[in-house]
């Protein structure tokens, strides 16, 4: 087993650009979908640290996660998000073995653009910032 952090479990939502990446995990809240890996070599650069580009995907998928638990409840229909905007601040590196954890920390819905922000921790320890705004796609009415 990879020592997997209390509360979470497989993260059941698959997408082709993340399967290279599995085994992912997700542990639920009422406000949020935090996602979980523990770091791997398929994850890092030719230094031996998670990609950035790695972090940018997981940390926008947690985002995304995140804003569409905060849709459900408030019952906002909508047919799904896409990212309009997307930036990361580095502010460490993390190793192979560790415990990445994304966690969405704020989030902003609106009728059409939600906003949300995420931290990236190794062990605990901020490793990335990110904001993203998310475009809400219309949901369409049943025939």
């Amino acid at each position: 087993m990879d020592n997997i952090p209390e509360g979470f479990l497989p993260h059941t939502r698959r997408s082709p650009v993340t399967e290279p990446w599995e085994p992912l995990y997700a542990r639920a809240a009422s406000d949020r979908l935090v996602l979980g890996v523990r770091v791997r070599s398929e994850h890092c650069n030719s230094r031996g640290m998670p990609h950035g580009g790695f972090l940018a995907t997981l940390a926008d998928n947690a985002m995304g996660l995140s804003l569409g638990v905060n849709l459900a409840a408030t019952d906002q229909a909508t047919a799904g998000l896409v990212t309009v905007s997307l930036t990361l601040d580095y502010l460490g590196s993390a190793k192979l073995g560790q415990w990445l954890a994304f966690d969405t920390d704020f989030v902003k819905l609106g009728r059409s653009i939600c906003f949300a922000e995420a931290t990236v921790r190794a062990d605990g320890v901020p490793v990335a910032r990110a904001r993203a705004t998310f475009k809400l796609l219309e949901a369409r009415a049943a025939a």
